[in-house]
């Protein structure tokens, strides 16, 4: 049976309407002066930091603590503005599926699994009213690389639950094959979902699990009790 059900953010739970793009751009633009060749960063799966730390090298500003922090600091402030002012939503079947995950006799943990920092992730989830309704989770804050950020997810999993979590324990449910890639390096079971940048065609490519269109048509019994 699966204990813990990992969810990206965004195209899985939520879309910001580009809130967390624009945020990027502003920041380039208005702390570092670095407006040429946004256009070349993929932000689909991928991580803030590294993120940050392409375009940094694109324009050859030196990738320090202090510039990190600078840029994250405005960050945070530029994409809880633009998000107020953004076309954004819950994804389809985000609330149903975690409220049949909630409604199992053993309802598993319920955590994140983002290439946000975890500020910019709570900006985001406490704006459709969605933060509070996760237990655990990791973030870009943690680790720079997406395999790593899955393991630590895992293992605060493994802690809230008091037992290290066996293979088959954990699901990710993710919209990019990135996120595949991640739950396969822990050895999880992937529910792809198409809300996001890639069809459901695309995600089948990369094997996953279960592959839906979005989440109303997964079922909550077949991903954690029969899986």
């Amino acid at each position: 049976m699966v204990r813990l059900v990992l969810f990206d953010i965004d195209g899985t739970l939520i879309r910001t309407g580009g809130a967390g793009v624009q945020a990027f751009a502003k920041v380039f633009a208005t702390e570092f002066n670095a407006v040429d060749g946004f256009e070349r960063l993929k932000f689909a799966g991928r991580t803030d930091v590294g993120l940050v730390r392409e375009f940094f090298g694109f324009h050859e500003i030196p990738p320090t603590p202090m510039n990190f922090q600078r840029f994250f600091q405005r960050y945070v402030f530029w994409l809880d503005h633009i998000l107020r002012h953004s076309q954004g939503g819950v994804c389809p079947g985000v609330w149903e599926f975690i409220g049949s995950l909630q409604a199992l006799p053993q309802p598993p943990v319920l955590g994140l699994l983002t290439g946000n920092i975890r500020l910019g992730a709570e900006i985001k989830l406490r704006h459709f009213n969605l933060w509070e309704l996760f237990q655990t989770g990791a973030f870009a804050d943690d680790h720079e690389e997406r395999e790593q950020i899955a393991a630590i997810a895992r293992d605060r999993g493994s802690r809230i639950l008091q037992r290290d979590l066996r293979a088959g324990e954990v699901v990710v449910i993710g919209d990019t094959p990135l996120d595949i890639a991640c739950a396969r390096a822990i050895g999880a079971k992937v529910l792809a979902v198409a809300t996001g940048g890639y069809t459901l065609p695309e995600l089948k490519l990369h094997r996953p699990d279960w592959a839906v269109p979005n989440l109303q048509e997964a079922s909550a019994n077949e991903v954690v009790l029969d899986g």
